[in-house]
């Protein structure tokens, strides 16, 4: 990730237009606003962190949440421009370490089976394959895979 770069909350509605934005330049059916609206009626349990450039208030970001022990992270996406930087791998970080903080012990996931850049991140922070969804996701249709891992300390996380 470029030193420049920050990682902290969604914070209001430009924010919120920020990440629809990444959306749409990132998925076939990206998420509604009402869709994030409805999550973030969920604190403590919804977050919505969100990466920060000079000049790009909202770069990417990473919706997940946290329940009992589970983090699950439902988007993770970076601009088009701005990929391939080492952010996305830096949003997830966020996520795991975050949830490792209150007490979670596995994350979980799902990317579409064709979308090799994600997979291969993913299995470099540790992911693994636990199952595939037949026909999970459309625009195209194709199948999605479920990843796991155990949250732990980050094997180079400097905060540790």
């Amino acid at each position: 990730m470029s030193p420049e770069a920050q990682i902290d909350w969604l914070s209001g509605p430009a924010d919120l237009d920020g990440v629809q934005e990444v959306d749409r330049a990132s998925f076939g059916t990206p998420w509604t606003r009402a869709m994030y609206e409805q999550e973030l009626t969920h604190p403590g349990l919804a977050f919505i962190a969100v990466l920060r450039l000079p000049g790009t208030p909202v770069a990417g970001y990473c919706a997940y949440r946290i329940v009992a022990d589970e983090l699950q992270i439902n988007n993770v996406a970076v601009r088009p421009e701005f990929r391939r930087r080492g952010h996305g791998r830096a949003l997830v970080e966020f996520a795991l370490r975050h949830a490792r903080d209150a007490g979670a012990a596995t994350a979980f996931l799902e990317v579409r089976r064709s979308n090799q850049g994600a997979r291969r991140l993913y299995h470099d922070l540790g992911f693994t394959l636990a199952s595939r969804r037949p026909r999970y996701y459309s625009k195209p249709e194709e199948d999605g895979l479920v990843m796991t891992r155990e949250v732990r300390i980050l094997e180079q996380d400097p905060e540790a």
